[in-house]
């Protein structure tokens, strides 16, 4: 581990020690923006520029040299092997950090110290995505070895919104280095993150990871973040620092423009110091003339006195509720507490807007006897009503309770959380969290995807919604009482990952599983074996097979589901018999299937296939436990 980069003694001290008296230092401005504006394309790879035109590169931190920047930033912002795998450059990842570490390193001589830039992976990490922790710590270790290698003073991390990943960060860094840290996060107008953490809250975590200063930047122009700042400066003891956009960008014939004058930064650097600054710098949108202008503001302004670090409520945070009770959240979470045997039914929204047959499905299926009925989110990719409000409808005008399934498909983090507070404000109470279908296999394939995070990450979210958290950690209040379910792949071709992914859906917090739809119950009951340990209520997918191409469709098309070649034997005869003939064999199937695997599972799911009402009607009323509407604790 190094402390101080030989060849920097000339310059009377070091990084850390600037860091700790009371000078106010000044940081160089944006690295992408101005590159973009010089004419390198958005789908290039900013980093490798190091290395395939660094003329460039050495070019702008030449200017911001001469601008009077006391901290010049590696051109490495994105250069980790997540971000630069979307490149194909993953296996120069130290190459490319060294690169970036020397280009500045040259430029800086003894008129600057070199920070290398680490902004976050791309990806989420645990617990709202797959990669752990220490995967992202390993990734992080990787470029801080490139930079130390290259030559930096120090490093910055920056724009981060997840304090894990930040703090993954810092000890990557400090697994390679004890130079000195900048910690930094990005902050919206509320001074709060993405994910819901406020700068207090940050505040408190960096005082007990002790980097050598913290800071925000980026999201915002000067005005929000000086409110941030203030914050955050009476709120940490550490050095703080300060890095705005240049402003809200504005689409100006057709391209992103940046539009506060360097004049407004130079007046904000000013108030940012007079709020508790002692870095300032800019981010995206700002020049080498926005960063001259914030060095005279500085050269003629001195440091605010000590600020107090005031404990607010902010300060401590949230550590969330325990959940309700499951068997008070809702009465088909009542009934999975008992241990009643539950038969549950689908619906699919409309391609329209009218309810009308949606409602009236409803109704047939509650009075089959349907314990709740599950509510499709576009399966298969295909637009319709959405599942939320589809939900509302059929839980007034039917009076039964719904499960509605949740994809992470079309929305990011906080668009779910959005919804989900929506649903919960209405009254929905039961959730089946599903990742979703890809678009490529729906009906517009050349939309795209979001998933932001999976099934995983969206059950810890609706969870910490339960105890009352944001994804961030703040309080949103009163915590929601939603009974969560996930889905089981049974069938799946990687059936060991499978697993592992469904004990870590228990582990976010699920209160019952929903499998696919069973066809092999000898297969299906050695995976329930090999869970045994999670004692999580399961409900089994049943699908009454309504023809011989629906089980030849099902057995070689769909991702999932197994359907051994007896049973699609067994159709092929059926289908001699005509149509009828098909669906009473595929209902005597489903009640085969429901018959060997009742005691091990704890309801059934039954779907709804196409043209298959009648069957669904006939399943439902003869595998329940007690004639249709004579169950006594009914939902």
């Amino acid at each position: 581990m190094t402390e101080q980069r030989p060849g920097t003694e000339n310059r009377g001290d070091t990084l850390r020690e600037a860091l700790a008296d009371d000078r106010l230092l000044v940081l160089d401005g944006a690295m992408g923006t101005l590159l973009y504006s010089r004419g390198v394309f958005l789908n290039e790879c900013y980093e490798e520029l190091n290395v395939t035109r660094p003329e460039l590169v050495r070019g702008i931190h030449e200017a911001y040299a001469r601008a009077g920047a006391d901290l010049l930033e590696t051109n490495s912002y994105c250069g980790n092997p997540v971000k630069l795998s979307a490149h194909g450059l993953e296996d120069q990842t130290e190459e490319l950090n060294r690169a970036a570490a020397q280009l500045a390193r040259d430029v800086a001589g003894d008129r600057a110290w070199v920070l290398g830039a680490i902004g976050p992976l791309g990806i989420r990490i645990e617990p709202w995505g797959p990669t752990s922790r220490e995967e992202a710590e390993h990734y992080f270790v990787r470029q801080v070895t490139g930079l130390v290698e290259g030559g930096v003073d120090g490093f910055v991390l920056e724009t981060f919104s997840d304090l894990d990943e930040l703090e993954a960060a810092f000890r990557a860094v400090r697994a390679v280095s004890a130079l000195p840290t900048i910690a930094q996060m990005s902050v919206g107008s509320d001074g709060s993150t993405s994910y819901g953490t406020t700068v207090e809250t940050f505040a408190e975590h960096m005082d007990r990871a002790k980097p050598d200063a913290v800071g925000l930047n980026c999201a915002v122009g000067p005005a929000a973040m000086l409110e941030a700042v203030e914050r955050l400066a009476h709120s940490t003891s550490l050095p703080v620092a300060a890095l705005p956009n240049a402003g809200l960008p504005r689409m100006v014939a057709g391209r992103a423009m940046y539009l506060s004058s360097p004049d407004y930064m130079g007046r904000y650097a000013q108030r940012m110091v007079e709020a508790g600054a002692r870095l300032v710098g800019g981010c995206c949108g700002t020049t080498p003339d926005h960063i001259r202008m914030v060095r005279q503001a500085m050269d003629v302004t001195r440091p605010s006195s000590a600020v107090t670090v005031q404990v607010s409520e902010h300060m401590t945070r949230a550590t969330g509720e325990e959940p309700q009770p499951l068997a008070e959240r809702s009465t088909f979470g009542a009934a999975l507490a008992s241990g009643r045997f539950l038969v549950t039914a689908e619906i699919i929204p409309p391609r329209g807007w009218d309810p009308v047959e949606m409602l009236a499905e409803s109704h047939r299926l509650r009075d089959a006897g349907a314990d709740a009925i599950h509510v499709l989110d576009t399966p298969l990719a295909k637009s319709r009503m959405g599942v939320i409000p589809a939900a509302l409808l059929i839980e007034k005008d039917a009076g039964v309770e719904t499960v509605f399934h949740y994809t992470c498909r079309d929305r990011n983090m906080l668009g779910m959380q959005s919804d989900l507070l929506g649903a919960a404000a209405a009254g929905l109470r039961n959730i089946l969290v599903v990742t979703g279908d890809p678009p490529v296999t729906g009906a517009y394939p050349d939309s795209t995807a979001v998933f932001d995070i999976d099934s995983i990450g969206l059950t810890n979210l609706v969870h910490h919604l339960n105890q009352g958290l944001d994804p961030g950690g703040e309080s949103i209040g009163r915590p929601t009482r939603f009974v969560i379910g996930v889905a089981l792949s049974h069938g799946a071709r990687d059936l060991d990952s499978e697993l592992r992914r469904f004990h870590w859906k228990v582990d976010a917090g699920a209160d019952f599983a929903v499998t696919q739809p069973v066809f092999d119950a000898g297969q299906f009951l050695e995976v329930l074996d090999a869970l045994e340990d999670l004692h999580i209520p399961t409900l089994a997918g049943v699908w009454p097979l309504v023809s011989l191409r629906s089980a030849e469709y099902l057995a070689n098309e769909v991702p999932g589901i197994r359907v051994p070649e007896e049973i699609v034997e067994r159709m092929r005869h059926a289908q001699q018999r005509g149509p009828d003939g098909a669906r009473e064999e595929g209902i005597s199937i489903a009640l085969e299937v429901c018959e060997a695997i009742r005691d091990r599972v704890d309801g059934f799911q039954v779907n709804f296939p196409r043209n298959g009402r009648e069957s669904v009607l006939r399943v439902i009323e003869a595998i329940q436990p007690d004639p249709p509407g004579r169950k006594e604790d009914a939902i």
